[in-house]
């Protein structure tokens, strides 16, 4: 009986130690920028604590998902006309395979290198990316093809898409979309084994918001934010919080209040659910556990901020933000006061990143290549580090922490940073 319980144990921590270490998915194991690493580097450069540097083909502005000794990563040609998935060594970045997709059609975006915005999802023995109107596809982790989806409809907005795919259970959640004026904007489930669709919810309006997963009273919600429902009622053109049934995509509940575009992906701790919308639009925290129209619930509303594109995370009550004119936010999550008001812009420039968190220190990859690391203390915004690489080397991505090494993907490279004794 002890001995059962020591190897109980034992498999325990095992697990735990390797949940740490991979980084599955957008956003990390949790979904919201959550790493379970009890140390990551601090310092770096292009010329110190680099682990190594692997030129990229073609851009994008997705991040790496890391599982075991793989790293997966997406790109894609000028124009979209193909679009890649690729598999490298951990151990050194090496191309291990490359598979490519193929799209003739013209598809709408802001820019044209553009193509690969939406990170793979990984459970360790599938890989599964979408490429926006080119479709969904499935690969075993040595790259051959399970399934894949083409019929899920164009994507076409001025702005192109960006929400990746999420895994729960069985099921893949692909967020598809956004469609400015033709074409669907839907929240589909399809069977990971086999790709087939389990259910699908259409929306009136779309948003670049991947989607999160999190308990509501002990049961699974999907939260999403999305913008202005065209096809809503006049009085009701505001766009919404809303959260999902991830076994039926029933829609549980909605939060009013969301009124531009959203690029952020939902928060959610302590039974609070946060969104943001940007384009100068609005921000706000919801009481959950009701269900239907939730609206009275909020706890809080913010009805004009700067442009949002990165995602936050909350810590510790607390619900850190960066904007992207690079103005950093600690807001309190029951209240929604600014705690860190009239802190000074950070060193960088402008963002597009997602803050990722590891041992109390927030992880912000500017658009200039640089990583700024800032101390997650609600008390006093504190620059613990500006970490620059080469000079041009640009990028709209997020850090990626695994197994105590630090991923930084740029328009030209991917980077392996690796840390110093004293972090």
């Amino acid at each position: 009986m002890h001995r059962s319980f020591f190897a109980l144990c034992m498999l325990s921590g095992l697990y735990t130690a390797l949940a740490a270490a991979d980084w599955p998915a957008w956003r990390g194991p949790t979904g919201q920028g959550h790493s379970g690493e009890t140390s990551a580097p601090l310092s770096w450069n292009a010329k110190e604590n680099i682990r190594w540097k692997v030129p990229l083909t073609d851009p994008g502005n997705s991040t790496p998902v890391v599982w075991g000794d793989a790293i997966f990563l997406t790109q894609a040609t000028k124009g979209g006309g193909q679009r890649s998935l690729m598999c490298l060594s951990r151990a050194d970045g090496a191309l291990r395979w490359k598979r490519d997709v193929a799209y003739t059609e013209k598809e709408r975006n802001w820019n044209e290198t553009w193509y690969a915005n939406a990170s793979p999802v990984t459970d360790g023995q599938r890989v599964i990316v979408s490429f926006g109107s080119a479709g969904v596809r499935c690969y075993d982790l040595k790259g051959n093809e399970l399934w894949k989806r083409d019929d899920l409809g164009k994507w076409e907005h001025p702005f192109g898409n960006s929400a990746s795919p999420v895994l729960h259970g069985d099921k893949v959640i692909v967020w598809c979309g956004p469609n400015e004026k033709e074409g669907r904007n839907d929240l589909v489930a399809l069977d990971k084994n086999s790709g087939k669709t389990v259910w699908e919810q259409p929306q009136g309006f779309g948003s670049w918001a991947t989607p999160t997963i999190s308990k509501v009273n002990g049961k699974d919600h999907i939260i999403l934010g999305m913008g202005r429902d065209t096809k809503a009622l006049p009085e009701d053109k505001g766009g919404h919080l809303k959260g999902f049934d991830p076994e039926t995509g029933k829609e549980l509940w909605a939060c009013r209040g969301i009124n531009s575009y959203v690029y952020t992906s939902a928060l959610c701790a302590d039974g609070v659910a946060v969104g943001m919308s940007g384009y100068g639009g609005s921000a706000l925290a919801v009481k959950l556990g009701g269900a239907g129209d939730i609206t009275g619930d909020r706890l809080w509303h913010h009805p004009k901020n700067t442009q949002r594109v990165g995602s936050g995370l909350i810590l510790g009550g607390h619900v850190y933000m960066v904007d992207e004119n690079a103005t950093p936010h600690c807001y309190a999550l029951a209240t929604g006061e600014d705690m860190w008001k009239g802190a000074p812009k950070l060193k960088g420039g402008t963002t597009w990143g997602s803050l990722t968190h590891a041992a109390g220190r927030l992880y912000l990859l500017m658009r200039t290549g640089e990583t700024v690391v800032l101390a997650a203390n609600p008390a006093k915004c504190e620059v613990l580090a500006v970490n620059p690489l080469e000079a041009a080397d640009a990028t709209n991505s997020s850090v990626v922490i695994s197994g105590g090494e630090i991923y930084l993907r740029t328009f030209k490279n991917l980077w392996c940073v690796s840390g110093s004794k004293k972090d």
